[in-house]
C-alpha cells in the first residue's frame, strides 16, 4: 500500500525515520462503521481494526470502507516488519458530514494521540469525501501519506447492473440522497398536477419556476440546515434570531406584493418582453418596493444585532455597522432608481454615495480604536495579573524561607 517513493524515503531514512512514531489512520467520515456495525469508534489496535473491518463486512458486504479497514491494516504490518513503531486506528465522523463529522474526528484522533505519541500519520480512505478531513488532521500532526483504496469491479454486464442498482436503492432509501432526487422532482410533480387539476395550466410553469429556485436557493445558501441548527437551541437569542429571519422574509414578499400593486394598472396590454424593457414599469415597481425591501433586510440584521448583545459577543459591533451601512446605502439607491426613471441627476446620486462614505469610514475608524483599545486594556490586565502572581509566590517564597530560619 505504501508507494515506491514513499518506500524508498523510508528505507534511506530521509523523510521518515526509524525512530519516528508513525500512526496509521482509517477514516470514515459518515460513521458506516457505527450506524452499520454498531461499533463505537475509535478503535486502536490490529486486532482490533480486523475484527472491525469483519463486522463491518458481514453487516454490508458491498461497503468499500471495510475494504479501507483491510487496506490500512496492510500498511500497519509492512511499516511494523520494516522495524518502525507503529499503531493503527479507526476513526469515524458523521452520518451529516460536515463540520459535525470533522469535530468528532478530531475529538477521537485526540484521544488516540494521548495512547499512542505519533510524530506522522499515513492516512487510508476508500475516497475524497474521507479525505476532505485531511487539512484538519494536518493541523494536529503531520501527514506524511494518503492511501486511496480503489475497489476492483467486474466489467462483465451482469455486475455493471448489479452495481447501477446498488446506487438506484441509495438514490430511492438513503435519506441524505432521497430527499435531492425524489424530493425535487416529487415537488415539481405534485406542483405541476395541482396546476392542471385547478384549471391552472397557465401557471403551472411560473409555479415550478419559483419551487425549484426556492430549493436551489435554500440549498445554495444552506438556510435548512442554519434553522435546523438555530431552532435546536432554546436560548432567548436564538428565538430572536429565528423570529427576525421569519418577520423579514414576510416583510420581503410584502415589499414585492406592494411593488406589483402599483403597477398593476401599467402591465395591461404589454406582454414579459415588454414589461422587462418597459423603464417606467421597472422603476414605479422597484421605487414602490424599496421602503419595505430595505425594512425587511434591516429587520433582519437587527435581530442577528439583538442575538449577539444577548449572548455579550463582540459580533454585535459588526451587526451594527451592517445595520448603518444598510440605512447609508438606501438613499444611493433609490437615487439610481429615479435617476434611470429621469427624476434625478447623477450629482444627487454621487453627493449621496460620497456622504455614506465618510459616514460608513467614521463608524469603521471608531470601531477600530475602540478594539484597539480593548486589545490594548487586556494585555495590560494580563501583565498585571501575570506580576501579582509572580509577587504573592516570591512572598510565599519568603515567608516559608523564614519559616525554616526560625
Amino acid at each position: 500500500m505504501i508507494s515506491s517513493r514513499e518506500r524508498e524515503g523510508i528505507e534511506r531514512g530521509g523523510e521518515v525515520r526509524r525512530d519516528k512514531s508513525i500512526l496509521v489512520l482509517c477514516i470514515d467520515r459518515d460513521d458506516d462503521i457505527g450506524s452499520k456495525a454498531g461499533i463505537g469508534t475509535p478503535v486502536v489496535g490490529r486486532d482490533e481494526c480486523i475484527n472491525a473491518g469483519v463486522r463491518l463486512a458481514i453487516e454490508d458486504p458491498e461497503d468499500a470502507d471495510s475494504n479501507a479497514i483491510f487496506a490500512a491494516v496492510k500498511v500497519y504490518e509492512e511499516l511494523v516488519s520494516k522495524g518502525y513503531k507503529s499503531e493503527i486506528a479507526l476513526l469515524s465522523g458523521s452520518y451529516r458530514r460536515g463540520v459535525e463529522a470533522d469535530e468528532r474526528i478530531v475529538s477521537q484522533l485526540h484521544s488516540v494521540l494521548k495512547r499512542f505519541s505519533a510524530d506522522a500519520v499515513v492516512m487510508v480512505s476508500d475516497g475524497s469525501d474521507d479525505e476532505s478531513v485531511l487539512p484538519v488532521i494536518q493541523g494536529i500532526v503531520p501527514v506524511i501519506s494518503v492511501q486511496r483504496v480503489v475497489i476492483k469491479h467486474s466489467r462483465s454486464v451482469e455486475y455493471s447492473y448489479a452495481l447501477l442498482a446498488r446506487y438506484l436503492r441509495s438514490l430511492i432509501y438513503d435519506p441524505r440522497y432521497s430527499k435531492f432526487f425524489l424530493g425535487i422532482p416529487g415537488a415539481l410533480l405534485l406542483a405541476g398536477g395541482l396546476s392542471i387539476v385547478l384549471n391552472l395550466a397557465d401557471y403551472a410553469l411560473p409555479m415550478l419556476s419559483i419551487i425549484l429556485g426556492a430549493i436551489f436557493l435554500v440549498r445554495a445558501f444552506d438556510v435548512d440546515r442554519t434553522l435546523l441548527s438555530i431552532t435546536k437551541s432554546t436560548t432567548p437569542s436564538n428565538f430572536v434570531r429565528v423570529f427576525s429571519i421569519v418577520a423579514g422574509i414576510i416583510i420581503v414578499i410584502a415589499s414585492l406584493e406592494t411593488g406589483y400593486v402599483n403597477v398593476q394598472g401599467m402591465l395591461e396590454g404589454h406582454d414579459a418582453l415588454n414589461i422587462i424593457l418597459n423603464k417606467d414599469i421597472i422603476t414605479a415597481f422597484l421605487i414602490n418596493m424599496l421602503p419595505l425591501l430595505w425594512i425587511g433586510i434591516g429587520v433582519i440584521l437587527g435581530g442577528r444585532l439583538l442575538s449577539n448583545i444577548f449572548r455579550s459577543s463582540i459580533k454585535a459591533i459588526s451587526d451594527a455597522l451592517r445595520l448603518v451601512v444598510l440605512g447609508l446605502f438606501y438613499i444611493p439607491v433609490q437615487q439610481l432608481i429615479l435617476m434611470i426613471k429621469g427624476e434625478a441627476n447623477p450629482f444627487s446620486l454621487v453627493s449621496s454615495l460620497l456622504l455614506g462614505f465618510a459616514v460608513t469610514l467614521i463608524a469603521v475608524t471608531l470601531v477600530y480604536e475602540y478594539y484597539r483599545k480593548r486589545a490594548s486594556s487586556t494585555t495590560k490586565a494580563s501583565k498585571n495579573t501575570t506580576s501579582s502572581n509572580s509577587n504573592s509566590s516570591n512572598a510565599s517564597d519568603v515567608d516559608e524561607v523564614n519559616y525554616k530560619d526560625d
